[in-house]
């Protein structure tokens, strides 16, 4: 299976969207579009394998689940990771023979997205750098009061930046992907050493994600059985992630009506309406 000009195509314009807060907002782009789980389904229907591109992206995702960029310090690239890492993982599991649902394919795949994923920090910066050039654009039309001109820094410039940094590379890189995937079959077979450390790391490498994830959102030690409750609901009941999922919203829900009365209760008659609406005002 080899990624055809089109895909390399389609694969570079995503990882433009992923990485431009201009086009529908960080939350659409960088937040959305780039993450693995959602390219992952992206780049499945891009190569005609919707179920391995998924299964691939739930993979890599685990490990970047708690990715953040404080101050704009990166240590992966998400649009690399998704758009780069995602197909090659895909084009390695089908010329590997592997089970794309196999612990094996799961730890090949984050072992490729985390590698890409580094490497991918040269191009946020680069972007970033280049970004500075339209940046002081954009002052010099401030001071001469030409805010016409903002819509050109803002909308049209920072496309130079995203082709040079996220469409080219991605368009090469998987274009030459097939090749690639080829030469590690044949240099490193599934039973060498390379291969088996690949897989070792690859199926490490989730248990930082959840890690990081652990370290943000537990407050206190009760919070680890909130956090466990859905790995009992899998491993007792069999429930999936969707289902899982219902079932959380179902006890937000509720933990969300038993709050309301308790304000209500705690709050003077005549104040609580208009508590509420400055509540509501806020958000």
């Amino acid at each position: 299976m080899a990624v055809t000009a089109l895909q390399a195509t389609l694969f570079g314009l995503f990882a433009c969207l992923a990485s431009m807060p201009g086009m529908g907002g960080t939350t659409v782009g960088n937040y959305t579009l780039g993450r693995p789980l959602v390219a992952g389904l992206v780049v499945g229907a891009i190569m005609g394998d919707i179920q391995t591109g998924i299964i691939v992206g739930a993979a890599i995702q685990l490990v970047y689940i708690a990715l953040v960029t404080p101050g704009g310090t990166v240590s992966a690239d998400v649009r690399a990771i998704s758009y780069i890492g995602i197909p090659l993982a895909i084009l390695a599991i089908r010329s590997q023979g592997l089970d794309p649902s196999s612990s094996e394919a799961a730890g090949l795949a984050a072992s490729l997205g985390a590698a890409v994923g580094t490497l991918g920090t040269v191009l946020f910066y680069g972007t970033a750098t280049i970004n500075l050039v339209w940046q002081g654009i954009g002052w010099h039309a401030l001071e001469r009061g030409d805010t016409k001109k903002l819509y050109l820094v803002d909308w049209v410039l920072p496309w130079i930046s995203h082709i040079i940094c996220s469409f080219l590379p991605t368009f090469i890189i998987t274009m030459a992907g097939a090749n690639m995937v080829d030469l590690m079959k044949a240099y490193m077979p599934m039973d060498g050493i390379a291969m088996k450390t690949l897989f070792t790391v690859g199926s490490l490498l989730p248990a930082v994600g959840v890690a990081i994830l652990l370290k943000q959102v537990i407050g206190k030690p009760t919070d680890f059985l909130t956090f466990f409750f859905g790995f009992t609901l899998s491993a007792v009941m069999g429930a999936n992630l969707v289902a899982a999922a219902l079932i959380g919203c179902f006890f937000a829900l509720i933990n969300y009506r038993i709050e309301t009365i308790r304000i209500a209760k705690a709050t003077p008659a005549g104040t609580f309406d208009a508590a509420e609406d400055e509540e509501e005002e806020d958000i």
